[in-house]
């Protein structure tokens, strides 16, 4: 039986190696709309961010969203972010 590798991605607030499953996904996709990507598949510039609170609101003072994602991030985005980590479901 072979072992899979499992794919690792870097928090942009904190700097650590996570495994991907651990880590939710934001995309600036090619409209210039920055989402939640829960599926991970969404076309665009991802990066990647640790699902504890602690970590939006890190990323929130070091502007870590907005360097990775290359455009400016709306507040909007990091209280989806924390609503989303408090429930596990996207609110539209």
């Amino acid at each position: 039986m072979k072992t899979r590798k499992v794919p690792m991605r870097k928090c942009v607030a904190s700097q650590e190696m996570f495994p991907k499953k651990e880590l939710i996904r934001v995309v600036r996709t090619p409209d210039e709309e920055i989402l939640i990507d829960p599926t991970g598949k969404k076309s665009g510039r991802g990066a990647y961010l640790c699902a504890k609170p602690e970590y939006v609101e890190l990323a929130k003072k070091k502007k870590a969203l907005d360097r990775a994602l290359k455009t400016k991030v709306d507040e909007k985005v990091y209280q989806q972010l924390e609503s989303y980590i408090a429930t596990g479901k996207l609110d539209e």
